[in-house]
């Protein structure tokens, strides 16, 4: 009995000790947590450096969270990092290997890095998810995964998968249009079908007029390829698109 009370006090600095690591550890967590919120409002408004700022002092603090370093993929893939985007996505799948959006996310740095069949792979395992609650997203990335591998069939596929999931999904839309475009003259009517159908639903989105009129312009069509242009303009005004539309209606008026 003499032996164990004279171990007593060592037991209470142990247990002390303990106690202590852990409330500190805990008190880190939160600080962590507080700077990837502070980081996330900073990424919403577009604000990509300081939200990284932000991230990495949440990183320091709290390194085992899977959505900082989802947070953190997504910013160094705004900034185009694509590397360091794989990094922090890949540790996210680490951390918790059910998380589907780092898995879709993964997958459209590839397709940024022009790697599809790895993008193809990522999209795959998020598609084998029965309970991921967007799945027209990573069906609409297969599709523009396969339109660049020139594999227009599949890519046909998944795009209309992705709109079977949700028809108003524009980029499923665009994608669609493009690969009839791709697949050559006969199926040129479906991409314009398909481009109006969009504009019904979007009519202030001018790519959908762009691609209409590069549409209209294969089908040999100047007049509505033009005013198709022409609207990319109105709507969009001095922006990078509306200079590339003025350049094609250009184009085509100097060899009409």
């Amino acid at each position: 009995m003499k032996i164990r009370l004279l171990h007593w006090p060592l037991f209470v600095i142990l247990i002390m000790g303990l106690i202590s690591c852990t409330a500190n550890k805990e008190l880190r967590k939160k600080q962590g947590e507080a700077k990837r919120n502070l980081g996330e409002g900073y990424y919403r408004k577009g604000d990509y450096s300081s939200a990284l700022r932000e991230f990495i002092e949440s990183e320091a603090l709290y390194p085992d969270d899977p959505y900082l370093h989802y947070d953190l993929g997504l910013t160094y893939k705004a900034k185009r990092k694509f590397d360091l985007a794989v990094k922090h996505f890949e540790k996210t799948i680490e951390l918790n290997p059910r998380y589907g959006p780092a898995k879709n996310a993964l997958g459209t740095v590839y397709l940024e890095k022009k790697e599809w069949d790895m993008a193809i792979k990522y999209f795959k395992e998020v598609l084998n998810d029965l309970l991921y609650a967007t799945p027209h997203y990573p069906l609409s990335n297969m599709g523009s995964a396969y339109y660049h591998k020139k594999e227009y069939a599949l890519a046909e596929k998944y795009y209309k998968d992705a709109l079977n999931v949700d028809p108003k999904f524009i980029n499923a839309m665009v994608g669609l249009a493009r690969t009839y475009m791709a697949m050559g003259m006969e199926r040129l009517p479906e991409a314009v079908e398909t481009l109006e159908s969009a504009i019904q639903q979007y009519p202030e989105y001018s790519q959908l007029y762009f691609e209409l009129g590069k549409t209209y312009t294969l089908l040999h069509e100047r007049k509505k390829a033009i005013e198709a242009y022409d609207k990319v303009v109105e709507l969009a005004p001095d922006s990078p698109l509306a200079i590339e539309a003025q350049k094609e209606a250009q184009n085509i008026r100097s060899h009409w």
